[in-house]
């Protein structure tokens, strides 16, 4: 193996135990407001003790521990779907600096998705601090309202049949195609690039990101498992039909919620 192919593979390898360290560490601060939270029958998240929905509960001054507990929570899910890209950048830039070309540090990249990430969490916080105002969520941040919980689900699967989930989703699953057909040169560039992503990303999810409102907002097992299924998305081919099971079993969830809400009267 030739020394570019063998730096390549370390960079390769140094950047995914990096990614991988990044999530595990978002992880084990979710794992453990979590357990905090089901320990101690309130809400304790992000530093912050929060009795019930009550509106006097929940004061303007809880938007910030929420927006960082959200934000902690993107990068727990979504860095490790957003791995495929960041390797590729690393990669393309491996061969630059290799070639004596202008250079630009990963975390440039990392820094512009993540940065769309907070703001769809600044967005995420007041959603949820406006249902916790209006008794919508327990305070176990989980849904009270069938109406609601049938609403997010039935939007969600709908959605994943729209023209911008697969115009998102197309870019997502095409790492090196993003990269070469939308490249900036720069610092400016990558943080650009990594903005771009960002937004085809949010734009791709942020309609299954919505269902933790549904389960509860700090389920660790929901939270695993949209995890996974955002990385079943975006890294299997799109004949496997990952996105559109996900949204059949979404409308057919919804429907069911619905009902049996209009049944016990909570509709």
């Amino acid at each position: 193996m030739s020394a570019p192919a063998t730096a390549l593979r370390r960079d390769r390898w140094i950047f995914s135990g990096g990614i991988a360290l990044a999530a595990l560490v978002a992880w084990f601060y979710i794992w453990r407001d979590a357990r905090r939270m089901n320990l101690s029958g309130a809400c304790e998240c992000a530093g912050m003790k929060m009795g019930g929905p009550e509106p006097g509960s929940w004061p303007v001054a809880t938007l910030l521990p929420l927006f960082i507990m959200w934000s902690v929570m993107m990068v727990a899910m979504m860095l490790p779907s957003a791995a495929p890209m960041i390797l590729t950048f690393a990669s393309v830039m491996r061969n630059r600096r290799h070639l004596a070309r202008p250079y630009v540090p990963v975390v440039v990249f990392v820094a512009g998705y993540i940065t769309v990430w907070c703001a769809f969490s600044a967005v995420a916080a007041v959603g949820q601090w406006f249902l916790h105002r209006h008794a919508l969520l327990s305070p176990m941040m989980a849904g009270v309202s069938a109406g609601l919980g049938g609403l997010l689900l039935l939007g969600a699967g709908v959605f994943q049949f729209t023209p911008l989930k697969h115009a998102c989703l197309t870019h997502c699953r095409a790492p090196l195609e993003f990269i070469l057909t939308r490249w900036r040169e720069g610092g400016r560039g990558a943080f650009q690039m990594g903005l771009e992503h960002g937004m085809f990303c949010t734009g791709c999810c942020w309609a299954l990101m919505c269902l933790l409102f549904v389960i509860g907002v700090m389920n660790v097992v929901w939270i695993a498992l949209l995890t996974m299924l955002v990385v079943l998305e975006k890294t299997l081919p799109r004949r496997v039909g990952v996105s559109s099971t996900i949204g059949l079993f979404l409308i057919a969830w919804g429907t069911w919620v619905f009902f049996r809400g209009f049944l016990q009267g909570q509709a």
